[in-house]
């Protein structure tokens, strides 16, 4: 199986993503890396379940971070910190959310339009139980007006990676078993389950931190997938394919071939050399 990566562009036009069979590389190019993912952004956002939801009302957001890769600093909105400008306490959050709540959401309304040139990296938010369609239909649900992030700037590294190494690469849940394989500790980590929990405690600290972690350990797993180190369960041929052209870049691609290659360019080299004496 190919991989297929949606060309991007960075701050100077370069691309970030690019087709390969394999793992996505580093593109040679003279330009710093962080010059060149200055407009790349990692967005994750925590909310009350979604599951088991029978009055049809919207999950309520907690909060939402945003991490630039190429400055190395992360933005965020929440519902706590929205509250403690106010000068509420936390226990005082639920009487007052929906106020809260937009006024979190216009906030991020207006990062998205002064970062128009980003390009946004996400994990699985693509529809409207969990996505950009679930937080534009969130600001919608309490009058506001959301500011719509465009779908070509948007690249879900989820589906990203079953592209390049197959449905099978990683059990499920695939975020958390993927962090466990390639041994990423993400202390404040927390599972769905666990954040639905949190939410029904209140404890909106606690979800704005597991949102924080949860940025930082995509970037990680974006960066091990760009220099082709993540550790994954895929095969061989789940990655290249069984076809004639996969088949040969697999056998290009193994460290032995290139071992071979090294050492036969160091004995034509001991060769020339000795021909010269």
């Amino acid at each position: 199986m190919g991989c297929f990566a949606r060309s991007k562009e960075g701050a100077s036009g370069v691309s970030i993503y690019t087709r390969s069979r394999r793992p996505l590389r580093r593109i040679p190019i003279a330009q710093p890396v962080r010059t060149r993912l200055i407009n790349e952004s990692i967005i994750h956002y925590s909310c009350e379940s979604f599951y088991d939801r029978t009055d049809g009302r919207s999950p309520r957001i907690t909060s939402i971070a945003i991490r630039n890769v190429g400055a190395g600093n992360t933005d965020s909105f929440s519902i706590h910190q929205v509250a403690e400008r106010d000068g509420l306490e936390l226990k005082e959050i639920p009487s007052s959310y929906d106020a809260l709540e937009i006024r979190m959401l216009d906030e991020f309304g207006e990062y998205v339009r002064s970062h128009a040139a980003f390009q946004w990296l996400h994990w699985n938010m693509r529809d409207a139980n969990y996505g950009f369609a679930a937080i534009e239909h969130r600001h919608r649900v309490l009058k506001g007006t959301p500011t719509l992030v465009p779908e070509d700037s948007r690249t879900d590294l989820a589906n990203l990676l079953i592209e390049i190494y197959g449905a099978g690469y990683v059990g499920h849940p695939r975020l958390t078993r993927l962090l466990e394989l390639n041994r990423i500790a993400a202390p404040g980590f927390l599972s769905g389950a666990e954040e639905a929990t949190a939410f029904e405690q209140g404890d909106y600290v606690r979800l704005h931190q597991s949102t924080l972690r949860k940025v930082d350990a995509i970037q990680n797993l974006l960066i091990r997938t760009w220099d082709g180190t993540l550790r994954t369960s895929a095969r061989r041929r789940d990655i290249y394919g069984m076809t004639l052209g996969g088949i040969v870049e697999s056998m290009t691609d193994h460290w032995l071939f290139k071992l071979f290659g090294a050492i036969a360019i160091l004995a034509s080299i001991i060769g020339a050399v000795a021909l010269a004496f």
